[in-house]
């Protein structure tokens, strides 16, 4: 069952997106972006520590249904190959 992003992920939930998303690490294999409308970079600081933790496990993430403007985010960080984008 893939992890599902909410609509808005910002300064103001992260934190607490991110240990939702480590207390259900089985289901961080694969995140489901499709309801991702609102965000900032803050995201992808999530997306990093989640792949960051199942990497030290032996395993990565898959990102679906990522908008573009995530993609292109994610491009100018640097951080689209880490994250499969």
């Amino acid at each position: 069952m893939p992890f599902l992003l909410p609509k808005k992920v910002t300064q103001e939930n992260a934190l607490l997106l991110q240990k939702e998303g480590f207390l259900n690490s089985p289901n961080l294999r694969v995140i489901d972006c499709s309801a991702l409308k609102d965000f900032d970079s803050t995201v992808l600081t999530v997306l990093l520590a989640w792949q960051k933790k199942l990497l030290a496990d032996g395993q990565s993430i898959s990102i679906e249904n990522a908008p573009e403007k995530l993609k292109v985010l994610a491009g100018v960080y640097g951080v689209n190959v880490l994250l499969g984008l």
